[in-house]
């Protein structure tokens, strides 16, 4: 079982920046790829990036490219995700998962929504 924390969020004017925080705790040894999720107000959970662990290959949807970074840290099993120019219309709680074995990271879609592990969530407020 793996345990996952996410840490990072709060309320940023638009044109902000925060840094978002996943630290996986437990059997983290089978663990494949890490994702970001969100989840706005009136819409439909969306995978906003997704990152391989052993090759570092990631993915970003175009909704948050060129401002959205994700990257890990093997030593601290810990995957940040960097967002910059936020803006209002990424306010939402953000969530941390985790795939293991075969399981897919992500398609030219995204990373799919039947993660093995989740957090809990943080909460990101953009304002205008």
């Amino acid at each position: 079982q793996v345990q996952l924390v996410e840490s990072g969020g709060g309320s940023v004017q638009a044109g902000g920046s925060l840094r978002l925080s996943c630290a996986a705790s437990g059997y983290t040894g089978r663990t494949r790829c890490m994702a970001w999720f969100r989840q706005s107000p009136g819409k439909e959970r969306e995978g906003v990036a997704a990152i391989v662990i052993h090759s570092g290959m990631s993915y970003v949807a175009d909704s948050v490219s060129g401002r959205f970074t994700i990257s890990q840290d093997d030593a601290k099993n810990t995957v940040y995700l960097r967002m910059n120019s936020l803006q209002p219309e990424d306010t939402g709680m953000y969530y941390c998962a985790a795939n293991f074995g075969s399981g897919i990271c992500y398609t030219s879609r995204g990373p799919p929504a039947d993660f093995d592990s989740w957090g809990q969530g943080t909460q990101v407020t953009v304002s205008s």
